[in-house]
C-alpha cells in the first residue's frame, strides 16, 4: 500500500469523514481539527489495513473512534457542550420551510443522542445495513435492532416534549 492508494481511498471516502465531524463537532474549527485528527489516524493504521473488510467499513471504524475519543477529550476540557446553533443550519436543497423544520428538527435531537446512539444513526441514514452497522460498531446485529429501536424510541420522545 502506497501513499498514492491512500489519497485516493480518502478522496473517495471524503463525504464520509465530513458526515463524523458534522455529526460530532458543533463548530468549523472543531470540525477541522477532528477532520486532519481522522485523516492521521486513518494514515496510521493504513499499513495494518489487510482489506479483510470493506474500505468503507475500515473508515467509518477510525473515523467514529477517532470522533468519540476526541469528543469526549473535548467535553472533560470544556465541560457540557451544547449543540450550535450553526451545526443546524442546513444548507437549503429543498424550498419547502417544513422540510427544512425537519432536518433542523433531526439534527437537534441526534445531538441529544449518546456517542454510539450517533454512530448508529448516522450509519442507518447513510443506508448502511444492520450487518454492516454491527461491523463498523463493534457489536452484534441484533444488538443493532435493539439499539436502532431504542434510538426510534428517544426520538418519538422528543418530538412530543
Amino acid at each position: 500500500m502506497n501513499e498514492f492508494e491512500f489519497l485516493e481511498i480518502l478522496r473517495v471516502n471524503q463525504g464520509t469523514l465530513v458526515k463524523v465531524c458534522t455529526m460530532y463537532c458543533t463548530d468549523i474549527e472543531a470540525r477541522r481539527d477532528l477532520y486532519q485528527e481522522i485523516v492521521l489516524q486513518l494514515w496510521r493504521s493504513f499499513p495494518k489495513f489487510r482489506k479483510e473488510a470493506k474500505v468503507s467499513t475500515w473508515i467509518y471504524q477510525v473515523a467514529i473512534n477517532t470522533a468519540i475519543t476526541d469528543y469526549r477529550r473535548s467535553r472533560k476540557q470544556a465541560g457540557h457542550v451544547e449543540i450550535s446553533e450553526q451545526l443546524t443550519q442546513i444548507p437549503d436543497t429543498s424550498s419547502s420551510a417544513e422540510w427544512q423544520e425537519k432536518v433542523q428538527w433531526l439534527y437537534q435531537a441526534v445531538g441529544r443522542l449518546s456517542d454510539a446512539e450517533k454512530a448508529i444513526v448516522m450509519l442507518y441514514l447513510d443506508e448502511k445495513s444492520y450487518d454492516e452497522i454491527a461491523e463498523i460498531v463493534g457489536i452484534t446485529p441484533g444488538n443493532v435492532r435493539v439499539k436502532m429501536h431504542r434510538i426510534q424510541e428517544k426520538l418519538r420522545k422528543l418530538k412530543t416534549d
